[in-house]
């Protein structure tokens, strides 16, 4: 059964950083592969994060100018969020 857990969003970006000064070449293909699902996992929730703040900032917006700004701000973080290359 998988439950959800609350991380702050602190440590997530700490954990990601600590992710990303390891060296796993010389370990074990498995390894490599729960590394790389840990870290596309992480990496993906936070772009999410970044996601809901975009779409705030459009709910927020004080003019239909900043409001046409940040909605053209979502939909590119969406896009990248969908297609990532």
């Amino acid at each position: 059964m998988d439950k959800n857990v609350l991380i702050p969003l602190s440590l997530v970006n700490q954990i990601i950083d600590l992710l990303c000064c390891w060296n796993i070449l010389g370990y074990d293909e498995s390894v490599q592969e729960d590394y790389n699902e840990v870290f596309d996992a992480l990496s993906h929730k936070l772009q999410r994060v970044d996601l809901r703040e975009s779409y705030s900032k459009v709910i927020y917006a004080k003019t239909e100018h900043d409001r046409f700004i940040a909605r053209m701000e979502y939909l590119e973080q969406k896009r990248m969020l969908k297609n990532p290359f």
